[in-house]
């Protein structure tokens, strides 16, 4: 079986900030992908042990997180995308798609260090569903035919894993203690609003991921996870916040006939947005589900 990890840093036990954990110029930024790396080393072990004839790591932290010089030598390194990134390499060739290290999607309650793609975002959502980058990856997945088998970060995140795809088998290794979703915050205001976690140690959230991903193999193997629904024509709407205290949102919308994938791919066009055209893009969402909804009933 072939196997696809996607990787991210924020989500990984011990992993405390952005500031000083995240960056290549932090300085817990080298400790940081000494602790992903290990993470996904004891996932791999796992998948080997149960069946897996091929595993590629993708290195998806945007400035990389994955040390190579300690990774598993059987599987094999992925970083550097073609034009458009998504899928990022993934094909239908794979059997399954896994997770780890993930945060949770944007302006999510009791989340550590949330965000979708930059903090930036308020929100984006396909087809009236707000995801963020799991949920992008997974609708792309979708429509290859790959399901997405497991996915490890914080408790926040698996949540959110297992509400869009039905079966997965998670692993959560710290929880966040913000409450709220942090709407009002800048992109600045918000990179540091959700830094507060309860952690895991990472010998402890090792041998919980070594478990989960042993189980969720042979889940795999069994009874795959549930695909989330990938018929077009498809709506991407992002909202990102104001760039200072105080000032406009901006919205962007764009849309394809027949591919997730493609859609991924398009620019965003962000236009300015006042409070009132948040309150009105929320209810033609909510109208539009709902209408959906009474069609298939």
């Amino acid at each position: 079986m072939r196997i696809m990890i996607m990787t991210d840093l924020e989500g990984v036990a011990g992993v405390k900030d952005w500031e000083d954990w995240c960056r290549p110029e932090s300085r817990n930024y080298d400790t940081a992908c000494r602790f992903l790396t290990n993470e996904v080393n004891v996932a791999v072990e796992a998948f080997f042990a149960e069946g897996a004839s091929y595993v590629q790591v993708a290195d998806g932290h945007g400035p990389g997180g994955i040390d190579i010089e300690l990774l598993d030598p059987r599987v094999e390194y992925a970083r550097g995308w073609p034009p458009g990134g998504w899928p990022f390499g993934l094909d239908a060739s794979y059997d399954g798609l896994a997770h780890m290290g993930q945060h949770a999607k944007a302006s999510t309650e009791y989340a550590h260090l949330a965000h979708t793609q930059s903090f930036r975002y308020i929100d984006l959502r396909v087809n009236g569903v707000s995801i963020g980058e799991f949920g992008q990856m997974a609708l792309c997945a979708a429509e290859l035919g790959v399901p997405e088998f497991f996915a490890s970060g914080d408790l926040a995140f698996t949540r959110e894993a297992e509400a869009l795809v039905p079966g997965i088998v998670t692993c959560a290794v710290k929880r966040g203690v913000t409450p709220g979703a942090g709407e009002e915050c800048t992109a600045e205001e918000y990179g540091r609003r959700n830094a507060g976690a309860v952690h895991t140690p990472p010998a402890r959230a090792r041998e919980l991921i070594r478990t989960q991903a042993s189980r969720a193999m042979r889940k795999l193997r069994e009874d795959p996870p549930a695909l989330p629904p990938v018929e077009g024509p498809f709506e991407r709407v992002a909202v990102f916040r104001p760039e200072q205290a105080g000032g406009p949102s901006t919205i962007a919308r764009e849309e394809h006939a027949s591919s997730v994938i493609e859609l991924m791919k398009l620019p965003f066009n962000p236009e300015v947005m006042g409070r009132e055209d948040r309150v009105s893009e929320g209810k033609r969402q909510e109208d539009r589900i709902g209408k959906e909804e009474r069609s298939d009933a």
